[in-house]
Order: structure tokens, then sequence, then C-alpha cells
């Protein structure tokens, strides 16, 4: 009995869906995050009879065959990259990405990561560091005496000081992007690292040709569209529903197999 098996891969997909679905409602208002979508692929199939099978003596081939499907398999999870809506904080030290690239900061272990969270923050030392305390690159150090600090669309760092009129250039937010953005692989805190699949980073200043800017005082809102997951939801517990019905259906072809006298 196929169909056991085969509406077992098919409530498995489901599962997966649903559990995609939920994480992104649950990050609906994580800064910077895009929503994932669960991708689904066919699985092998038996060849019952081939196509192309000669039929006959005179070299008659079967058109089609008999092909059957063994069911449903993950594919990817994939990210669905856009631009999320910006919201205005006042805070100096948050800033929004509008475009492609992404901040580099710096891991305890010294490895590279990257994010767009740019809801940054100052150590008790100046240095300005993301949330989780991890150097933003290129370690820009904001001086203790710094009235406000001014940050523009390129990424200049400007400091302004009581007894002067001119600011001090403190340094410049780089960007990054990558050929293939949907191959970073995520590491949680609204990180992401490089792979192979991603390819290598291309470094770059805001404002550049294929680079994004910088908002000083916003910071993105995460791209989930809520009525979209929603939807989805529905059609992924109905789909859960119909493979779990195909089970009892099999059970009961096979309940009847067994009580044949």
């Amino acid at each position: 009995m196929r169909a056991l098996a085969i509406a077992a891969t098919g409530m498995s997909a489901q599962q997966m869906r649903v559990e995609t679905i939920s994480n992104n409602l649950a990050n609906m208002n994580t800064t910077g995050y895009d929503a994932r979508r669960a991708e689904f692929a066919d699985l092998h199939y038996q060849q019952v009879t081939r196509a192309g099978t000669i039929n006959a003596s005179d070299g008659t081939v079967l058109p089609t065959g008999v092909q059957l499907g063994l069911g449903v398999r993950p594919a990817s999870v994939t990210v669905n990259l856009a631009q999320g809506s910006l919201s205005q904080t006042g805070n100096d030290l948050d800033v929004a990405v509008e475009g492609r690239g992404y901040l580099e900061v710096t891991l305890p272990n010294g490895n590279p990561a990257y994010t767009r969270d740019g809801s940054l923050k100052r150590t008790g030392d100046g240095l300005i560091v993301t949330s989780d305390g991890f150097e933003v690159a290129p370690g820009i150090v904001i001086p203790d005496d710094a009235r406000s600090i001014s940050i523009n669309a390129e990424g200049e760092v400007y400091a302004y000081f009581q007894d002067q009129v001119e600011p001090q250039l403190l340094g410049q937010l780089t960007l990054t992007m990558f050929t293939n953005e949907k191959g970073l692989e995520a590491i949680g805190s609204n990180l992401f690292t490089e792979t192979e699949a991603s390819g290598g980073p291309i470094a770059g200043v805001p404002g550049d040709e294929g680079f994004g800017t910088l908002r000083q005082g916003y910071l993105e809102d995460s791209s989930v569209d809520a009525v979209r997951e929603i939807t989805e939801l529905i059609e992924a517990q109905r789909g859960y529903e119909l493979n779990s019905k195909v089970i009892t259906a099999a059970d009961q072809m096979l309940g009847a197999t067994t009580q044949i006298r």
C-alpha cells in the first residue's frame, strides 16, 4: 500500500511548511528580518512500465508508460529578500540600510558576520557595537566628550563637541554585498555568515553603485506579510488534513483486505 508512505511524506512536508510559517510570524517584529518560504519537489518515481517500451512486433511503442510517484520531499527553505519599511526611532546610533548591503561585524572568534540590524550601541570605551556587543566594522570609537553623533547617507560618522563648531569625522561605516544573498547562512541574532553558495563578500561604502545608503534614526522593519502568512498557514493545515485522510482511507482498504474470508 504505497499510499500510506506517500501520504506520510505529504504530512511531513506540510508540517515543515507550518514550522516555516510559524517562524515568520514569530519574527514579525524582528529588525531587518526577511520572510522564509518552504519549497518542495516530488520524490522518486517507480517505473512500472517505461515510456517508449516496444509494445508490438511492428515496433509500436508506449507513448506514456506507467510512472508511480512516491511522494514529496523538502527542496529548500529560501529567503524572500525584500526591503522592509523604515520606522523612525530618533536614536543617533540607529541606522537603516536602504537598498542592498549588510553591515559587517566581528564575532568573538574573530570571524566576520553580516547583519541588516542597525540598532547599534556603544561600549564603555565608546566602540560602536551591535546589541549583542559585537564590534561593527571598521571599529569606530566615539569620544567620551562627544555631544552628539551624526551619520550621513554615505556612512560617515561625525561627532559634535561642546566647544567646536565643525564636527569631527570619526570614520565611515561600510557595507558588504554578495552575489547570492540567499546563500548566506543564518546563525541567529540577525546575523549571517558567508558560505560557498553565497560567494565571497563584496565590500564597498554606502552610496556606491549597487550599494544601498544609510538612514540615521531609523530601523528596518520585518518584511513579513501577516495576511499572506495566515493564508499559507490555512493552506498548509488543509493539506495536512487531506494527507491524513489518505492514510485513513488506506487503513480502511487494508482492513477490508484482512477481513476477507
